[in-house]
This record gives structure tokens, C-alpha cells and sequence, in this order.
């Protein structure tokens, strides 16, 4: 388990820390979503939990060590696969892995294997001798992905690993990055695809402005606390119905109603054919990823 207690940061000369007091719980062997808006610290965390930035304030332990000691015990405990590209373009898939597993010390009949085994696992063997930065967008997010496993990690950190990827690649990279835990991987996912948090994720965390708006199971997250109506239709929704039900504004004729049952469902649903409202769309009782988001961020536009 990697366990995050009360984690401050603030960059020198910042206005404002760009972490503070960050608690989170992040069990072993799942895939732990971690979301945020931009700059809302998840940049900032990553680079904490990988060793490039040390906090001022909190405690950060795996498996019940400081994150520091279980370093120092195992270097090759953490690996970071971030959102650039992290190779030589240079360089041919092949040297990229032996460069990279050089640097983790690897040697050998070790050096060997765990190439091989990084090249199967993302299916690199048509280019090993190309150069990587002749590579397809999704062929790079797979090298990228593979010498991020060369050292084995017992936690893995990727930040937004298929940003500019086709389908086909995005659906090859999540099915792979979801089979990790069964070998004994803890990953955590960073993401601006709800979607693919959603389809792989089991816990996740939402930040906002360096502090922590929910964590827990994603499935009691998305369980509406409240009988709440979101429902989008083809014109304003009358003042009336507006009222009793406590409405409120949520993007473009979308709006979320407050019912006191879901018997009160069919009810409105007639009170709005009679005003000659069509309903486009409606869910009830369960929200998706991206709606407990944007509830929980506001609706700013951030830069």
C-alpha cells in the first residue's frame, strides 16, 4: 500500500502551494485513477511519489516504509512513464532498452530478459531496429511504456499515457496497462480521458487546487448520493417545475432536478410533454465519471 499523509508543496517564489495537506490511501495490486484539472497538483504529486521533488511537510510510505528507505531498498520500487516522450529518437527500439535497463543496472542474462519480456508486453518486435523517433504516436507511447516496466516496478506512474494516440493503440495500451496488476504491479493513472478511468480503474482521487475533493471506489462515487435528476432537453425548462424541483443550471438546457423518489419520475416526465418539452437525454440515480468531475471542479474554464 502506498499511503500519502497530510502532503504540502509550495514551489519556490508561488503565490499559493501548489499541494496542501494531501491524504490518500493507495492499495496494492489495482489500478488507482488520480484526477484533477489543470494545475490542480497531480503534475506536482507524480513527481513527489517518483523521487524528483521532496516534500516540506506530510509523510509519503510504501508498504509501510518511508518512500525514501523503500527506495534505497529497491531503486527500481518506482517507475515513472510520463507524458512526453522519454527516449532517444535517435536511437533504435532496441538501444533505447539497452541504454535504459543499463541505467537500472540491469546486466547480463537480467539485462536480456527483461527486454525481452518489455518488448513482447508491448508488442515491439515488427521495430526493434527503427529508430524511435520514426515511431507512430502509438508506437512511442508503447516504447514508452515498455522501458517503464524494465525494472519490474511495484508501482507504476503513468501520466496520461495515450494522449495522441489512434483508437486501435488506446484500447491495446488500456488492455495492457489493465492486465499489470495480476503481475503484481500497483499502477497509478493519471488522465483527462474519464472514459478510460472509468473502463480500468477500481479507486480514484479528484484534486483540485492542490487538495482532495473525493477518494474512494469509483463505484461509490458514481452512486448518487441523492435521488438527483440530470436531464437535457430541446428548450428552457418551465419556471414551475424549475422550482419545485430545485433545479439547477448544468451546461446548455441540461439541467439536475432534485426528486424526492424515483415514483415522481413518470409524473414529471408527463408535467414536461404537456409544456411541449422534449426530453434528449436523462439519467437518474448513477452519474458518470465526468459528471462528478465537473460537479465537484465548478465549471471554470482552466488554463
Amino acid at each position: 500500500m502506498l499511503v500519502v499523509d497530510g502532503v504540502s508543496y509550495r514551489y519556490r517564489d508561488a503565490a499559493s502551494p501548489a499541494l496542501q495537506g494531501i491524504s490518500l490511501h493507495i492499495p496494492a495490486g489495482g489500478i488507482y485513477g488520480l484526477l484533477g484539472p489543470n494545475g490542480a497538483g497531480k503534475t506536482t504529486l507524480i513527481s513527489l511519489l517518483a523521487g524528483l521533488l521532496t516534500a516540506a511537510d506530510g509523510k509519503i510510505a510504501l508498504h509501510g516504509q518511508p518512500l525514501a528507505t523503500a527506495r534505497a531498498a529497491n531503486p527500481r520500487a518506482i517507475a515513472l512513464v510520463p507524458q512526453d516522450y522519454a527516449f532517444y529518437p535517435m536511437l533504435t527500439v532496441t538501444e533505447n532498452l539497452r541504454f535504459f535497463a543499463g541505467i537500472l543496472g540491469l546486466s547480463g542474462a537480467a539485462l536480456k530478459t527483461q527486454i525481452d519480456s518489455a518488448i513482447a508486453f508491448a508488442r515491439l518486435e515488427q521495430v526493434v531496429a527503427k529508430r524511435a523517433g520514426e515511431l507512430s504516436g502509438g508506437l512511442r507511447r508503447r516504447l514508452n511504456l515498455a522501458i517503464g516496466l524494465l525494472g519490474q516496478p511495484q508501482l507504476l506512474l503513468l501520466d496520461e499515457p495515450t494522449v495522441g494516440v489512434d483508437p486501435q493503440s488506446r484500447h491495446f495500451l488500456l488492455e495492457s496497462i489493465a492486465a499489470l496488476p495480476a503481475a503484481g504491479t500497483t499502477v497509478i493513472y493519471t488522465s483527462h480521458y474519464m472514459e478510460e478511468v472509468e473502463a480500468i480503474c477500481q479507486q480514484i482521487a479528484i484534486i483540485d487546487q492542490g487538495k482532495v475533493l473525493t477518494e474512494g471506489r469509483l463505484a461509490d462515487i458514481l452512486a448518487s448520493p441523492e435521488p438527483v435528476l440530470d436531464i437535457t432537453l430541446d428548450r428552457e425548462l418551465p419556471a414551475d417545475i424549475a422550482t419545485r424541483h430545485t433545479a439547477s443550471a448544468s451546461g446548455e438546457l441540461k439541467y439536475a432536478l432534485k426528486l424526492a423518489s424515483t415514483a415522481e419520475l413518470p409524473r414529471l416526465l408527463d408535467e414536461l410533454a404537456v409544456t411541449g418539452c422534449g426530453v434528449r437525454q436523462l439519467s437518474f440515480g448513477q452519474h458518470d465519471l465526468e459528471q462528478v468531475f465537473m460537479r465537484l471542479t465548478n465549471r471554470s474554464l482552466r488554463d
